[in-house]
């Protein structure tokens, strides 16, 4: 039966870039869909009602004990049937208030990525892990997007129940517009030569995300190897500068903010990723979509994608094994061609038609007979 649901994030961006299908679900299946959520301000029209929350980017800032209580009241006046979280942040303080309220409405938490692993540093981990088992006890359903966090949910009982789904599903459409031919073209506008072998990492920047360590490691890499990162973050200056620093300012390029980053990767010849963790990486299954083989770190999320064959992983951090991997796609077209035929196939059960539903009969809504996928990933 329909009722009124709170969907809340940290970013507009977030909520704009990944949810705007389930808000769209909820609407038309006859629910009330407010937002509440923080960033730079962006429209998002498939929600009745959107709630500016200013979160600061530090869970430890004191202006968002002041969220909260306005997550609260707001929760308390308009007496929602669901709230579904997303991002760490906004979902430990929009459950804040939530505790011991008898009366409060069934809370679902999306998880993207857990970030109190053994590869988080004591005092983060300890903070980020303790806000989780606070909230716990409100938290009715909590759903993961990788093995690794599957498992700490379970071990640390971070909810009443817990589900795994296969990520929130990627709109491929965007990339499918994109030809081959296009992609030479940017390449060509961005000044790669035809000889060159393009690698590409689309991510913001950032330490999690480290693209300075792909700048050094390119340093011991052929030549011809050369580096797109598109995006922007807090990182992307020192890494310009590093780039200049070791001599490599013509093998990288910085096109910026992509609002459709599909031209890099029908340009490239080859994805990777540098992240010390993920959810289930974006960026990682559209270039599987795109048919690129991908070398990324072995850590959680990449483990999930990759894992089967369909890609390569080095340890986090190795530049030795990064380089040697690479080189290995370099020096074996073949073996790159047939990597990149299995993450395309792999990627299909990722797209968002075939995740959609999935999700959405997580959350409790019903899903049309017609539209369900047989795959039944969604455990709990």
């Amino acid at each position: 039966m329909p009722g009124k649901l709170l969907y809340t994030a940290s970013t507009y961006s977030h909520i704009a870039n990944f949810h705007l299908p389930y808000l769209r679900a909820f609407r038309e299946a006859g629910w009330i869909v407010h937002v509440a959520c923080g960033g730079t301000a962006m429209a998002l029209p498939e929600a009745d009602r959107v709630v500016d929350v200013p979160f600061a980017k530090r869970m430890t800032a004191p202006e968002n004990l002041g969220c909260a209580r306005r997550l609260g009241e707001l929760m308390k006046r308009e007496a929602y049937d669901l709230v579904i979280t997303h991002t760490s942040l906004a979902a430990f303080f929009t459950r804040l208030p939530l505790l011991g309220r008898k009366d409060r409405p069934r809370v679902i938490n999306t998880v993207h990525g857990y970030l109190f692993d053994d590869d988080t540093t004591v005092p983060k981990r300890q903070i980020l892990l303790a806000a989780e088992r606070l909230t716990a006890p409100c938290t009715d359903l909590v759903l993961v997007m990788n093995r690794a966090d599957e498992a700490l949910a379970r071990r640390y009982r971070l909810g009443g129940e817990i589900g795994f789904i296969p990520g929130m599903g990627v709109p491929y459409g965007r990339l499918d517009a994109v030809s081959e031919t296009d992609g030479r073209t940017y390449r060509r506008e961005l000044g790669i030569p035809d000889t060159a072998f393009l690698m590409v990492y689309a991510a913001e920047f950032s330490r999690r995300k480290h693209q300075a360590f792909l700048i050094q490691a390119l340093r011991g890499l052929p030549e011809r190897a050369m580096l797109l990162l598109p995006g922007e973050g807090a990182e992307r200056g020192a890494c310009r500068a590093l780039a200049e620093e070791l001599g490599l300012a013509e093998r990288v390029r910085f096109p910026g903010q992509l609002g459709d980053p599909s031209l890099c990767y029908r340009a490239a010849d080859c994805a990777v990723s540098s992240s010390r963790s993920e959810g289930l990486p974006f960026n990682i299954m559209e270039a599987m979509h795109a048919g690129l083989p991908v070398v990324a770190s072995d850590v959680k999320g990449h483990q999930d994608l990759l894992g089967d064959g369909c890609g390569l992983l080095y340890p986090y951090d190795d530049r030795a094994a990064f380089q040697k991997t690479v080189t290995l796609l370099m020096d074996s077209p073949g073996e790159a061609m047939r990597l990149g035929l299995a993450a395309a196939g792999a990627a299909e059960r990722l797209r968002l038609e075939a995740v959609l539903p999935q999700v959405l009969e997580a959350y409790g809504l019903i899903v049309p007979a017609g539209t369900r996928e047989p795959s039944g990933s969604v455990r709990t």
